[in-house]
């Protein structure tokens, strides 16, 4: 049976290349980077070009790039580490109803010590209203944080117009990019942004690694306490291997990012168009002009979405019903529930995440299946026959 993995969107399998450069420094070049002698200053070199590595693909410096376990870690920072280190100032953040988890679980938690979250709609393609960002803005405003790319739909945020209004009223701005990173172009400098989360196991690195960009000056309070790692700011010894891979899968995507976003989107555009023309009653969620490359978010109506990701799996072909952090839940997906989208449909929707190593093959075999699948599931919904789909 042919195997399809189209939920890159979820995770990417570490590439060849990125699993080479790690290897040594499971055994050879086991250094701690904080020791003094020979192999641990190896160590740290290669700590150091992974820095710069990462720094490079965000157009940072790399005094700014602090590596985390992981994107939740680095959003629970940006967000806990601002807002205590500028209580003087306030206690307001501004974030929307589309954000990861990680950002919104940590405002549950900072509300329930004081803290004040407003939560911006969005309108019916996942873009928030810039009119309303700012007069949402207070004297006591200290902080916005903002998904770059949304994890389940794609819809790309206007980040620079954001930043404008941020700088304008003297506001931090975190933008959550973990999606964002590698299949979008990245210039810190250029965007005005003020702190940035991101994940290794999103651009064909591994998984438990991550960073934090922090531009130069702003102050933030440490969320983990310990040692003088990461330039005195995230204490504990560093997770070199999975730093190095991180490091130079940045260094690969960077080389590679202008064909990535165009051969990834070509097939998803040819993905979807094939979908819409071989299955009724189908809709793309989300906006297809301002979208991450490898996203199609696509409902299915009047049938369900957990029935269509069963199927495909039987297959071989993974898919998601919605981000990968929620897809064991049967909760309707916050993302789309935030866009408008009726409760029925939202049931039936599945993300497909295109990524390098899908091929036109996969999607016709993928498309093939749909067409069965959809067909099969809809003979068996009564409202399918009611409206003579079947």
């Amino acid at each position: 049976m042919r195997q399809v993995y189209l939920d890159y969107s979820a995770t990417t399998p570490v590439k060849k290349e990125v699993l080479d450069e790690m290897l040594p420094y499971f055994s050879e070049h086991f250094g701690n980077p904080s020791s003094l002698y020979s192999i641990a200053q190896n160590s740290k070199q290669a700590l150091d070009l992974a820095r710069e590595r990462v720094a490079k693909l965000i157009n940072a410096n790399p005094n700014e790039v602090f590596f985390t376990a992981g994107g939740s870690e680095a959003d629970n920072w940006a967000l806990e580490g601002i807002l205590d280190a500028h209580k003087d100032k306030g206690n307001h953040m501004i974030t929307t109803k589309i954000e990861h988890h990680a950002i919104l679980h940590t405002g549950e938690f900072l509300s329930k010590r004081g803290c004040e979250v407003t939560y911006l709609d969005v309108d019916s393609e996942g873009f928030i209203n810039l009119e309303e960002l700012e007069s949402a803005i207070t004297d006591k405003t200290v902080l916005i944080s903002i998904i770059f790319a949304n994890n389940e739909v794609g819809t790309v945020q206007p980040i620079k117009a954001i930043s404008e209004i941020a700088k304008k009223h003297g506001v931090f701005l975190h933008v959550d990019a973990v999606q964002a990173l590698g299949n979008v172009p990245i210039d810190v400098k250029e965007l005005g942004v003020d702190l940035m989360s991101m994940s290794g196991h999103k651009i064909y690195g591994p998984k438990g690694v991550g960073a934090l960009y922090i531009r130069k000056g702003v102050k933030i309070s440490n969320l983990i306490h310990g040692g003088a790692q990461e330039m005195k700011k995230r204490a504990g010894t560093e997770n070199l291997t999975g730093i190095v891979g991180f490091g130079k899968a940045a260094d690969m995507a960077r080389e590679n990012l202008d064909e990535h976003i165009k051969s990834i989107s070509q097939l998803r555009d040819y993905f979807i168009k094939e979908v819409q023309e071989k299955i009724p009653h189908t809709i793309v969620n989300g906006s297809m002009k301002h979208r991450h490359p490898g996203n199609a978010n696509i409902s299915f109506e009047y049938i369900e979405g957990e029935s269509i990701l069963m199927l495909l799996d039987m297959n071989g072909i993974c898919v998601s019903t919605g981000s990968a952090c929620s897809s064991k839940s049967l909760t309707p997906s916050h993302v789309l529930s935030a866009m408008g989208i009726p409760v029925e449909r939202i049931h039936g929707t599945i993300r497909f995440s295109i990524g390098e190593f899908t091929t036109k093959e996969d999607l016709d075999y993928v498309i093939e299946k749909l067409v069965e699948i959809v067909g099969t599931l809809r003979a068996l919904s009564p409202i399918s026959a009611e409206k003579g789909w079947n």
